[in-house]
């Protein structure tokens, strides 16, 4: 690295809390490096209390960019000075552009999970998707799912203050895909979420349930809801094989972790920062084998 760093070096970053467990720092800084590109990529902790300030550094500083993690990409997205049409739908960004100190924020995180799920043999068009959470990343993956097809979508969250906010994404993703039946249940209805994985082809987990320091916990209170076949993916990337993988294997599931679907969001990601293709074979088989 010390080699790479020059005067006119770009900088780069995750933001998030926690983020010492990212693996992108390592994914960007070889494919920066493989392309001879002169960009150099860290990890911050920011707490989502403190977005504005980062977004604010960037720009003082001429970053190039920056990726978002939980829980600021809800924050992020208000402090950028425009959307893309799928952020501005979901309300999240995941990535951020610096061109000339106008932000700019995208969302990768849906067409990572589909891409993910495409490398492993698995097509969601016309499939029942059950997903638990409704955060940012969770939000991208129900909107990108719906636009490329599925059935029917199940979403599950916490009946808090932002549960409202829940159903106006439902009927967004209505709109936007009306052939796409959409239905919203309180994650607290562990018999309907039973029901529900139990009838469906493909379960997420799109919460921070299972990521440290929560690795003992998992979002799936019944093992009964898992059935052979069944495919089911975890947003959480550390630990590589979450409680909820490790229960569902043993069902005789199909399971599919995180670290695929940080890799497809990066790749996007790395276009939108420097216009070219992540070396995507290598990077796989460096980091994701």
């Amino acid at each position: 690295m010390e080699a790479r760093i020059t005067g006119h070096t770009g900088l780069l970053a995750l933001i998030g809390s926690p983020v010492g467990h990212s693996g992108s720092p390592a994914m960007y800084n070889y494919s920066f490096a493989r392309l001879g590109l002169d960009y150099a990529y860290v990890a911050f902790d920011v707490a989502e209390d403190r977005v504005k300030a980062a977004l604010d550094a960037m720009r003082l500083f001429h970053m190039r960019g920056c990726n978002v993690t939980m829980p600021d990409k809800t924050a992020a997205a208000a402090f950028v000075d425009a959307l893309s049409p799928a952020a501005e739908i979901i309300g999240a960004v995941n990535t951020i552009v610096n061109d000339g100190g106008r932000l700019t924020g995208y969302i990768t995180d849906g067409e990572g999970f589909v891409n993910n799920l495409r490398d492993h043999g698995i097509d969601i068009r016309g499939k029942k998707i059950v997903v638990a959470g409704a955060g940012g990343a969770a939000t991208a993956i129900q909107v990108q799912a719906a636009l490329d097809g599925a059935g029917e979508l199940a979403v599950f969250n916490r009946k808090d203050a932002f549960f409202e906010r829940t159903l106006e994404t439902a009927d967004k993703i209505r709109a936007a895909a009306p052939s796409v039946r959409v239905n919203v249940y309180d994650i607290a209805d562990t018999g309907r979420m039973t029901e529900e994985i139990q009838g469906c082809d493909i379960f997420v987990n799109a919460t921070i349930v299972g990521m440290k320091p929560m690795e003992k916990e998992t979002v799936v209170k019944d093992k009964n809801a898992f059935h052979p076949g069944l495919v089911v993916c975890d947003a959480v990337y550390e630990p590589a094989e979450t409680r909820l993988l490790r229960e569902a294997k043993e069902a005789g599931c199909i399971c599919v972790g995180g670290k695929g679907m940080l890799l497809w969001q990066g790749v996007a990601a790395f276009k939108l920062f420097t216009g070219m293709d992540m070396p995507v074979d290598e990077v796989k088989e460096r980091f994701f084998a």
